[in-house]
């Protein structure tokens, strides 16, 4: 990214700006009929939306809400990975590591930046952008938009699966705050490597799963088209993975964010805020049992999504065709 753009005056440049709640986002941006209720929209509808090619990317992120970011290169062992782009910013007041899978804007930027597909040497460089964040104590924010890691055989030669799991470790471990926001797709593990964080923010058309409904479609029934299908009974939705506990909140979407990209950039901007602001003043930088604290929640926060029972017929708990809760 060229610095230059990002060096202009932003609205969390300022530390202390009033942060709005998210139902409240917006009243305050004042282009947006509250009353008016939204469209019901479907899990496939979502997955479109979180695929439009106009949708803000991760850099429109960076612009919009940060000053002064300072782009970081390689990994330091075989190159550098447009896909996945990071580097230090100033973000509502304070310097914080910022990293982000980046789409392209046009057919040519997007073979350049591999569609958003990180290879080994993009995961690599962001845990040695997490290395570098903890060592001076930068909070970290990470934006999520991908298909999923690229699949290709040069990237399962130079150790593909092994830099995602370095990845998952690496977040897990990290010892300082961290906030990671879905803004569009998140597909399976090439989302999760940057995605274990302290607080997961997503937006209400983004969508966030192990596999893509084509995948899941192909896998069940052989057959792709059945995609829509397999999104609806994925749960992949904001709304429903908010529901499982996974999803810590959702910013809304009244309308989609490649209509109103701005004003969606600032909502989330002022979501993203407030989590950072609380996890700064919940685990100060002074306090030495501050780092034990952080991972052990955590921790904890992870151990507890995908929680399950098993239901009986006389229990109460409806029962579908399978006899399954």
């Amino acid at each position: 990214m060229d610095t230059s753009t990002s060096r202009r005056s932003s609205p969390w440049s300022r530390a202390g700006l009033p942060v709005a709640d998210t139902a409240g986002a917006d009243v305050l941006l004042g282009v947006i009929d509250v009353d008016a209720a939204p469209p019901r929209r479907s899990a496939w509808d979502r997955v479109k939306l979180a695929r439009h090619p106009e949708r803000p990317h991760a850099i429109d992120y960076l612009r919009e809400l940060t000053i002064d970011f300072v782009e970081l290169h390689g990994d330091r062992a075989f190159g550098d990975d447009r896909a996945l782009v990071g580097g230090l910013a100033r973000f509502d007041g304070r310097t914080v590591m910022v990293l982000g899978h980046q789409k392209g804007e046009t057919t040519k930027e997007n073979l350049a930046r591999n569609f958003g597909m990180a290879r080994p040497e993009g995961y690599r460089k962001a845990q040695r952008l997490l290395r570098h964040a903890e060592k001076f104590g930068f909070p970290v924010l990470t934006f999520i938009d991908t298909p999923g890691a690229d699949p290709g055989i040069g990237s399962e030669e130079r150790g593909q699966a092994t830099a995602i799991a370095e990845g998952l470790l690496a977040m897990a471990d990290l010892a300082v705050p961290s906030v990671a926001v879905v803004i569009g797709e998140g597909g399976s593990g090439g989302a999760l490597a940057v995605g274990v964080a302290d607080r997961i923010v997503m937006l209400e058309n983004a969508v966030y799963a192990v596999v893509s409904p084509e995948g899941c479609a192909t896998i069940l029934w052989k057959d792709a088209a059945r995609a829509p299908e397999a999104a609806e009974t994925m749960r992949i939705t904001a709304e429903e993975l908010a529901a499982f506990g996974i999803v810590d909140e959702v910013v809304p979407e009244r309308v989609p964010a490649h209509e109103q990209p701005r004003e969606t950039i600032l909502a989330t901007g002022r979501v993203l805020a407030r989590h950072l602001r609380e996890l700064v003043e919940a685990y100060p930088a002074a306090d030495p049992e501050a780092v034990p604290r952080l991972r052990d929640a955590r921790y904890r926060k992870f151990r507890r999504i995908g929680a399950w029972r098993e239901a009986r017929a006389d229990d109460g708990v409806p029962l579908d065709d399978a006899g399954v809760g």
